[in-house]
């Protein structure tokens, strides 16, 4: 595969995204091919059935490959799901020389730190993201780096895991002949593709609408203060669709998509959709009042939990306020009346999230849905990776030709890579032993 090209695979609930993408000459990606296939083996976005998800993977990297005239071997994976959990937490070290300044090797150290706390059975930390420093008691510290002090704390955003079903999404991806490049978490990932970063900084919240999970990232300042994941989505209003009309699960769904409204009061009483009944039964007619009020119903329990996580990470409090309000995003968000039912519930100023901040101009109307926005994430994702793996063998070819003059510096830049990067390492590891 070509150097500036990077694949994201979204293995969603509802649907396995594969998308190939590069960076134009102005910085922009482009999209060239696309490949979805319908997810049979996810479950609230946890693989509960390894043969299925491993055929829906092959599927959709196929005709990715098909549509863009490419072989795929690398992906981006992003992991959600219900066993995400999130905790706060402090730390510090002591740094031994108070007289030099505070260098990456310390910011490291500590990270390093706070991946010792201790986990419940089965669960890894799968980030680690500072939220602001402070050195010897003077607190807000964007940057320590620079700075002189002989302690420096830190309070972290801690991302928790279940690690067998990381790597069960490992084994998925590997079985289907892809290698695991990297592993994002997916409300990370849409947020890089629908947010832009006045919005982060303003203070936002991106409400990621999957079919089987709702994903939560709240920014401020610029940087990631709160994630969670709500263990349902979508399917769960086909579902209940399904059962109060006493219909199947496909005409569900499409009455959702065609008619479906999240505010009841739009429809009036006299609307009325017909549907076929199975095998030489009468058609069955249902009101569109009523299918909004199972719909509305649905939606208010999804939004009231996701804004007790925006209330969690206190969005009350002054210094904390989101002033960019809230992004809707994900196939979810493409509900009818949605944006109108969420402004009256939280009160916050909200918008319907594309993801076309990073894309180039001209990308196909089908791409920016809503839908792809953790497609379009992992790729940017992916380019990132290589970006960075880049500038490192660059750096390597540099410290071949100096060797004589090993300076501190090129070692430095090797040790910090990101958590997410040694867990992909874990994950392959643990993957090669086990065959």
């Amino acid at each position: 595969m070509e150097h500036n090209l990077a694949v994201g695979l979204d293995i969603g609930t509802t649907k396995i995204v594969a998308m190939i993408g590069r960076k134009n000459e102005y910085g922009k990606v482009e999209i060239l091919g696309i490949g979805r296939s319908k997810s049979l083996g996810v479950h609230r976005g946890v693989v509960n059935n390894i043969t299925q998800t491993i055929q829906s993977i092959q599927q959709a990297a196929q005709e990715a490959e098909a549509s863009a005239e490419l072989k795929i071997d690398g992906v981006t994976v992003g992991i959600a799901g219900q066993h995400i959990r999130s905790l706060q937490h402090s730390d510090y070290i002591t740094r031994p020389n108070s007289e030099n300044v505070i260098d990456e090797s310390d910011i490291d150290r500590l990270i390093n730190q706070v991946h010792k706390l201790v986990m419940l059975p089965g669960e890894e930390i799968i980030h680690v993201l500072p939220q602001e420093y402070k050195v010897d008691g003077q607190g807000e510290i964007k940057e320590p780096i620079g700075m002189y002090g002989g302690r420096l704390e830190a309070n972290f955003h801690v991302v928790v895991g279940q690690v067998s079903s990381i790597r069960n999404i490992g084994r998925c991806v590997q079985s289907s002949g892809l290698s695991l490049e990297g592993i994002t978490l997916e409300p990370l990932a849409s947020a890089n593709a629908v947010l832009s970063q006045e919005e982060k900084e303003a203070g936002v919240a991106l409400i990621d609408i999957g079919g089987g999970t709702t994903d939560l990232a709240i920014f401020r300042d610029g940087i990631i203060r709160h994630t969670a994941v709500i263990p349902f989505g979508g399917n769960v209003i086909t579902e209940d669709i399904k059962e109060g009309c006493s219909i199947i699960e496909k005409q569900a769904e499409l009455l959702k998509i065609k008619f479906g409204s999240a505010w009841p009061g739009e429809n009036k009483d006299n609307e009325i959709v017909s549907i076929p009944g199975l095998r030489g039964r009468e058609p069955k007619e249902i009101t569109l009042k009523n299918l909004s009020k199972i719909i509305h119903a649905r939606v208010v329990e999804i939004i009231e939990q996701v804004y007790v996580e925006i209330k969690n990470y206190g969005h009350e409090e002054q210094k904390k306020k989101l002033i960019a309000g809230i992004v809707l995003t994900g196939g979810g968000s493409q509900l009818k009346h949605l944006k109108q039912l969420v402004e009256y519930i939280t009160g916050m100023d909200t918008r319907i999230g594309y993801p076309n901040e990073h894309l180039a101009g001209d990308s196909d109307e089908d791409i920016t849905s809503p839908l792809y926005a953790t497609a379009v994430g992992l790729v940017l994702d992916g380019l990132k990776r290589q970006e960075r793996r880049r500038i490192e063998e660059g750096k390597k070819i540099e410290e071949q030709e100096d060797v004589l003059e090993e300076t501190q510096d090129t070692k430095d830049v090797k040790e910090r890579r990101s958590f997410l990067d040694k867990l992909t390492e874990r994950v392959k590891d643990f993957l090669d032993n086990a065959e």
